[in-house]
């Protein structure tokens, strides 16, 4: 059975940094990627970056300068990093082990994680 375990989220300063970490533990065979994706209240889920098992990566226009996603095979966790951290950040940080590619809404029948809130104070 496969489990994400994000961590790493938080109350930040803006201007400030931050990183994510999502463990994976399991079967991973049924993954052929991974992304980080974001809900704000009254908003829909979006994609924030996503690698996949050859290390492509791939971002959101509007957070390419800032972000930046990253692997560790060895212990099996995939990072967000976070720079110049803005208000509009805020939102529910989650991980997906996505089971054929990432889309930009994700899939339910991807592997999720439980979330971790960022929130980032003026």
């Amino acid at each position: 059975q496969v489990q994400l375990v994000e961590s790493g989220g938080g109350l930040v300063q803006a201007g400030g940094s931050l990183r994510l970490s999502c463990a994976i533990s399991g079967n991973i065979f049924s993954i052929n990627a991974m992304g980080w994706y974001r809900q704000a209240p009254g908003k829909q889920r979006e994609l924030v970056a996503a690698i996949t098992y050859g290390g492509s990566t791939d971002y959101a226009n509007s957070d390419r300068d800032r972000i930046t996603i990253s692997t560790d095979n060895a212990k099996r966790t995939v990072y967000l990093q976070i720079d110049s951290l803005k208000p509009e950040d805020t939102a529910v940080y989650y991980c997906n082990g996505c089971r054929y590619f990432c889309s930009n809404a994700g899939s339910p029948s991807d592997y999720w994680g439980q979330g971790t809130q960022v929130t980032v104070s003026s």
